[in-house]
């Protein structure tokens, strides 16, 4: 079975519900599957280290994973309108793959989750978009004809899918938001099953 990989960093949680309903989305097109994976934590202490293994949740991502799937579904918290950096850490470790041209042309998507309405969901899309296109990627949006774009007054954008969630860090996606995680999911999929089949 192809498969797409849905790579995320989540601090509260928010994050990791989002990609699971990408992932769940994507699991909606017959012949594909979803690959979870994670990043670990950085730290400003110098001698302060994740273990090998996470103690929850998916595993670490590793280059196989970049290498084998046919997508990907970028995901990250908002940090003052960027990516947080434990995903720019990784990112900016990924010279092999980008040597080896193993994302060119494999279709990507971003998402993202912010405490405010307006805590820079769009900039912080955008931000996890660049580095993709360097790689080659082909970049996927979520458009208008998900009509929920036009009455959802929590999350969601037509740069990806996003998540708001308060003060409070809540992690718990409206059903707006959800729905078009799933859609972004769905369409990602279906878009990798494509192009690779073209291949």
């Amino acid at each position: 079975m192809k498969e797409v990989l849905v790579l995320y960093y989540s601090r509260k949680g928010s994050v990791r519900a989002l990609a699971e309903a990408i992932a769940e989305g994507i699991e909606r097109v017959p012949g594909v599957g979803a690959r979870v994976r994670t990043v670990p934590a950085v730290s400003t202490v110098c001698e302060a280290a994740e273990d090998a293994i996470p103690t929850a949740g998916p595993a670490y991502v590793e280059t196989a994973d970049l290498d084998e799937c046919i997508g990907l579904a970028l995901g990250s918290p908002t940090r003052f309108g960027n990516m947080a950096a434990a995903m720019k850490y990784f990112l900016d470790g990924t010279i092999a793959p980008w040597v080896n041209g193993s994302l060119v042309g494999k279709p990507a998507c971003v998402f993202t989750s912010t405490g405010s309405q307006h805590g820079g969901q769009e900039s912080t899309l955008l931000s996890m978009m660049l580095p993709l296109m360097h790689h080659g990627m082909l970049m996927m949006g979520l458009p208008y004809t998900e009509h929920l774009l036009s009455s959802t007054r929590s999350g969601g954008t037509p740069y990806g899918a996003s998540h708001v969630a308060g003060s409070d860090g809540n992690p718990l996606l409206s059903d707006e938001e959800r729905k078009l995680a799933m859609a972004q999911g769905e369409r990602l999929a279906r878009a990798a099953l494509a192009l690779e089949a073209a291949r």
